[in-house]
């Protein structure tokens, strides 16, 4: 099964963990889009500077903190992933209520993690 991943803040610097999750995403044969404050190609995705309603996206990933997140909201509701994962450092109560309250699961995690322990 393919898990169509948003990554949600996504970088252009190599030192950057948005950046390493492209790159282990690919490599882990995931189909990856990203959006990010500046175009750019990461490991052959293309970061998208525009909110684009992306199809059967199965996961975002957070690379936003909290604050910066709150103008993203009703943009995530409306792509109805099968999960948001929380990186460290994005948790969000206020945003775990919107996602229950749309039916949509989430967990605190990180994704470099999950990919290295197979639990992606």
């Amino acid at each position: 099964m393919n898990k169509k991943t948003l990554v949600l803040g996504a970088s252009l610097k190599p030192q950057r963990y948005s950046n390493m999750a492209i790159k282990r995403l690919v490599s882990n044969n995931i189909e990856v889009v990203a959006f990010g404050l500046r175009k750019g190609e990461v490991a052959g995705v293309e970061i998208d500077t525009d909110l684009i309603p992306y199809k059967n996206v199965h996961s975002v990933t957070l690379y936003l903190n909290p604050a910066r997140q709150q103008e993203y909201y009703d943009y995530i509701v409306s792509l109805k992933p099968s999960r948001v994962i929380f990186n460290p450092g994005t948790e969000n109560p206020e945003l775990y209520n919107i996602l229950k309250a749309n039916n949509i699961a989430f967990e605190v995690a990180c994704t470099l993690v999950l990919l290295s322990t197979n639990q992606y």
